[in-house]
């Protein structure tokens, strides 16, 4: 990948500014975790508040100080700040601390390209990564400011700066053309879905929610699943038959985070068109943590930006095997349609309420009747078998059949049309 990594934890020391403006503050305890999964090894963590962070060094001069003697105490590897900090700052801080320094995007980034496993799923790492190091590349080359000189080195007066920004932009457009055409792989794939009219569901919700878990609990799949920050970054689409509704596509989608830097939400803009095309979202929450109701509002804030907030969803509640007396059930709205489903996909209760639940708010009308058929109608028969609608079935004296059967309308409307099969002769019955 674009950065190469230690082979053991790194030393770091993180900190975190608690500043005037409340609606840009981060949680400290998430950064933790972040830092954790990115493979690092905190030691300290150094906590203040401003009303304005410091144009130059982001902090003020005292806990600048401060910040030297744990980096010197500790014999720190890396600094990490819970913030989106300049590349000036950035320059800066680490000029004084004579330290790296990371900001909480860069910190998102790594932990990004560590789990990218498929192709694409590199590529948009890598194109995040090469527009946000692009404006810090300075910082990497100040020994080479200067425009190149010596033998086989004269030119046309071009810094070595310069090329390097040159080559990342080249590099930066060949990797925008690579992924437009994964975007239109996706699309011609997502097409094809709707003119077979197999609905897509995709799972969203805060990192770490559990979304993977219950995916592989739903379909039976073998997808990574851990309990860390973004153990899943590549979308992975499984198949799943429902009862009424049928065939479905269930989607497994990278988890959001509050504030996810705009270049990520860019870079994985085809991963998460997977969402933003999807008949329905099964919106994951963890239900035993504490900031549950914030981790919502910032993923209606993802969907509002990729253009899904209009797209029907249903929450669904994990982990209640970590809460005391909670059972699996379904929260309904004043019309009785399914809002909010309750389970643990670790332990698998409540999931065939999940699918009930599903299967409610993707179906049509269902059509169930006993149907009255004689021994001709035997094609008819072996269709409605082969679509898996027969419940029943009884044969009296005469030969004549009586099959119990359930389907989608829509689906048994397309079989009487294709047989020739007047639809008033079934469809006066009665319609669930």
């Amino acid at each position: 990948m674009f950065f190469e990594r230690p082979e053991s934890g790194e030393k770091a020391i993180l900190v975190h500014v608690d500043l005037a403006d409340e609606a840009k503050s981060e949680s400290p305890q998430e950064l933790e975790e972040l830092a954790i999964s990115a493979g690092a090894d905190p030691v300290e963590y150094l906590m203040g508040s401003r009303a304005h962070p410091s144009p130059k060094f982001f902090v003020g001069s005292g806990k600048l100080d401060e910040l030297k003697q744990l980096v010197r105490l500790h014999e720190a590897e890396v600094v990490i700040f819970n913030h989106a900090l300049s590349p000036g700052q950035e320059r800066n801080i680490e000029r004084e601390i004579k330290c790296r320094v990371l900001d909480r995007t860069g910190l998102i980034l790594d932990i990004f390209a560590q789990r990218a496993r498929t192709h694409e799923g590199k590529l948009q790492v890598e194109l995040a990564q090469l527009e946000h190091v692009s404006t810090r590349l300075i910082r990497g080359w100040t020994h080479l400011e200067r425009q190149k000189g010596g033998i086989g080195l004269r030119g046309p007066g071009e810094t070595q700066l310069e090329t390097d920004r040159r080559l990342l932009r080249a590099r930066i457009k060949s990797i925008h053309r690579r992924l437009d055409r994964v975007r239109k792989q996706r699309e011609q794939g997502r097409r094809a879905r709707q003119r077979s009219e197999t609905p897509t569901v995709s799972l969203v919700g805060y990192t770490n929610a559990g979304k993977s878990t219950l995916f592989n609990r739903i379909t039976a799949a073998d997808v990574y699943a851990a309990d860390q920050l973004f153990a899943t970054l590549d979308p992975t689409l499984r198949r799943l038959d429902l009862a009424d509704a049928g065939p479905v596509v269930l989607a497994d989608t990278v988890g959001f985070i509050r504030h996810l830097p705009h270049k990520l939400v860019e870079a994985f803009r085809a991963t998460l068109q997977e969402t933003a095309g999807a008949d329905l979202l099964l919106h994951v929450v963890d239900c035993f943590d504490e900031e549950r109701h914030e981790h919502i509002e910032q993923v209606k804030d993802v969907l509002h930006e990729i253009g899904a907030d209009e797209i029907p969803a249903l929450q669904v509640y994990n982990k209640i095997d970590k809460l005391e007396g909670y059972q699996p059930r379904i929260d309904r709205d004043d019309e009785g349609r399914p809002i909010r489903v309750w389970l643990s996909a670790v332990s698998g209760e409540g999931i065939d309420l999940l699918t009930e639940a599903v299967n409610e708010l993707l179906s049509d009308e269902v059509f169930h009747q006993t149907l009255q058929i004689s021994p001709a109608d035997g094609q008819f028969r072996s269709r409605l078998y082969a679509l898996g609608a027969v419940l029943s079935e009884e044969f009296d004296d005469q030969g004549q059949i009586s099959l119990e059967v359930r389907l989608q309308l829509k689906d048994f409307r397309q079989l009487l049309s294709r047989l020739s099969i007047p639809a008033e002769r079934y469809l006066e019955a009665t319609v669930n």
